[in-house]
């Protein structure tokens, strides 16, 4: 398998190259060289194949011998061990429950899948790999479970100090080990610059290995792709066009869902759903991309002003002699954008219209798919619930002003120690503190 920049498509790389390094030197993104087309017969007989099947095909075709089959299926077998089931509201509308991981997010996904992948890639190097990962709140919880005691491997997570919720900032500062926490006093934006600023800095990557396990990383977006597959597999026979809409931030999770057309899923469209930072809304209406600093709201993780995934929405869309790339991203994505006094509104509406506990991201989702179908009445729409509602308990109980269960293996955080460090954005001072402990 080859990939290459989206910013030099000349600049290539293998698989493993690609998912150690993170980030090719021009500080573009990974984009395989060959999408493959799946066979119709796969598609047309999706409903015989387990999850784990489906996630096997997919990649074997993708990675095209880049890892020997008893070893891709190993790597499966242990990351994609959780289900992600399509829960029905009504005729036309569908959560899929993307939250039954470790983590209870569907950065679970990603995360568990390159920690197998980078840790089958790392067996035969002695240099320790240290990654580095920016979150805006489900992120860093996900690749720390994902990475815990992997041998050979450090993780560093960069996160807003005050802007995750209590329980986000527990799951990625309590496991300790081989995982650290760096509290930085600033926006999710600003710990994403320093970790890409880091990547191009030659030299620190000449003292440490570094890599990403941001949606940045391609291993990370690939397995995202699987629960499109697994989700058209359970609405299949309604017979009905299929939309996915997409609570997004940094809009990794609708590339993957654009990866997956592109592999051959009938996807009729896409939505995008954002909060307040609503840049790539904004370029769907204007064809301007104007990033901006982040806006805090209740649904955290999409606070991003910046969204690092554009890149390959343009790659994939990429214009023509006939269609420009924003008309060809305009026709497969449309883009909605609420506050967050309507995103508590819908998080009351779904519970008294249909006793569902939908989180407030779900919620963004759920008021877009309302939108997008007051226009588009034939369609079976899929919101994607990106996370378990306990993970926002204040909000969550004040809205609904009732008590949210919490699963046990969350619960089980609220009592042990928050360990972090704290830093200022200044990326000298990050620098420094990376070669000080690696």
């Amino acid at each position: 398998m080859k990939l290459y920049s989206t910013k030099n498509k000349e600049n290539l790389a293998d698989l493993k190259e690609a998912v150690l390094k993170g980030l090719p030197d021009d500080n573009g993104l990974y984009m395989p060289v060959n999408i493959p087309k799946l066979p119709k017969e796969f598609i047309d007989n999706i409903a015989d194949y387990s999850f784990q099947e489906i996630a096997f095909f997919i990649t074997s075709h993708l990675f095209q011998g880049a890892i020997p089959e008893n070893d891709l299926k190993r790597i499966i077998e242990s990351a994609i061990n959780f289900p992600a089931p399509v829960i029905k509201l009504d005729d036309q509308k569908y959560i899929l429950e993307l939250f039954h991981g470790p983590s209870l997010a569907f950065k679970d996904f990603g995360a568990r899948f390159m920690a197998q992948l980078m840790s089958y890639f790392n067996q035969e190097v002695s240099k320790e790999l240290v990654i580095l990962v920016a979150t805006s709140g489900d992120t860093g919880g996900a690749v720390a479970a994902g990475f815990y005691r992997t041998p050979g491997i450090k993780v560093v997570i960069l996160y807003p100090s005050g802007k995750v919720s209590h329980l986000q900032e527990k799951q990625l500062t309590t496991l300790g080990d081989n995982i650290t926490a760096l509290e930085v006093n600033g926006s999710f934006d600003d710990c994403q610059a320093m970790v890409k600023q880091a990547f191009l800095d030659r030299e620190l990557s000449s003292q440490v290995r570094l890599t990403s396990a941001n949606s940045i990383n391609i291993s990370r977006l690939i397995p995202q792709s699987f629960y499109y597959f697994e989700a058209y597999k359970q609405l299949k026979a309604q017979g009905q066009d299929i939309v996915f809409c997409v609570p997004s931030g940094n809009f990794g999770n609708l590339t993957a869902g654009l990866l997956a057309v592109q592999m051959g899923l009938p996807i009729s469209h896409f939505i995008a759903a954002t909060n307040a930072n609503d840049v790539i809304p904004q370029y769907l209406k204007s064809g301007n991309f104007e990033p901006r600093p982040s806006i805090r709201t209740i649904s955290n993780a999409m606070d991003v002003g910046n969204p690092s995934n554009f890149a390959r929405m343009l790659d994939i869309n990429k214009g023509t002699e006939k269609s420009s790339t924003w008309n060809n991203m305009k026709d497969h994505i449309s883009g909605y954008a609420y506050t967050d006094a309507d995103t508590e509104a819908a998080i009351k509406e779904v519970a008294n219209k249909y006793g569902y506990i939908i989180d407030p991201h779900g919620a963004v989702g759920y008021l877009a798919l309302k939108e997008y179908q007051e226009t588009n009445p034939n369609t079976v729409g899929v919101v994607l619930e990106t996370a378990h509602p306990s993970k926002f308990l204040p909000d969550m109980e004040r809205v609904l002003n009732e008590s949210i269960k919490i699963p046990s293996r969350l619960a089980e955080l609220a009592k042990k120690t928050k360990k972090s460090t704290q830093i200022s954005t200044e990326y000298s001072a990050f620098k420094a503190w990376v070669l000080a402990n690696y």
